[in-house]
């Protein structure tokens, strides 16, 4: 499994852009089912997985 998660990292670095984009799509998708219910949520935890991947990540691999 580590070498699955290893290859998942090395993806994510090199598509910054592209991960956080599919980040927005899946919290846009979820207010959608949702009616926005969750909207506040959706978008908190969307945003804390963007600071840890994508453009936002700002920690060192």
């Amino acid at each position: 499994m580590s070498d699955f998660m290893n290859k998942a990292d090395e993806f994510a670095d090199k598509h910054d852009k592209q991960v956080d984009q599919g980040l927005d799509k899946a919290g846009e998708m979820a207010d959608k089912r949702t009616g926005g219910k969750y909207d506040e949520q959706t978008d908190k935890g969307v945003d804390m997985a963007q600071a840890r991947t994508g453009e936002g990540d700002t920690s060192p691999r």
